[in-house]
């Protein structure tokens, strides 16, 4: 007789549903029968990154390879992860900034 499998639980989010899969409480075994899966191929799938052409000084370009090297990653995944920083960090301003002026307009 084939195991009996849990219901998989629906989910308000993407990120409520990652999280579930992520837990180490949460065993995929118990809710899909593994041996029947089935190998999926997406060739029209599209890269979610761009390529870009950037120029810079040579001396910051190569700056910037002496940090990835000490930190033992490639140089243009450094740059990515420094860019992605410094949107997270402008986003963060500008979002607390509209909320103090929306309580100073509220406050006079």
């Amino acid at each position: 007789m084939p195991r009996q499998l849990k219901k998989t639980p629906e989910f308000a989010s993407e990120a409520e549903e990652r999280a579930f899969w992520e837990s180490p409480a949460n065993d995929s075994t118990e809710y899909i029968d593994w041996s029947k899966a089935k190998l999926a191929s997406f060739p029209k799938l599209k890269p979610s990154t761009e390529t870009i052409s950037l120029r810079m000084p040579e001396d910051v370009l190569n700056s910037i390879r002496n940090h990835a090297r000490r930190l033992d990653v490639p140089y243009q995944s450094l740059i990515k992860l420094w860019c992605a920083e410094k949107v997270a960090e402008m986003t963060r301003k500008q979002s607390q900034s509209s909320r103090s002026r929306k309580r100073s307009r509220s406050a006079a």
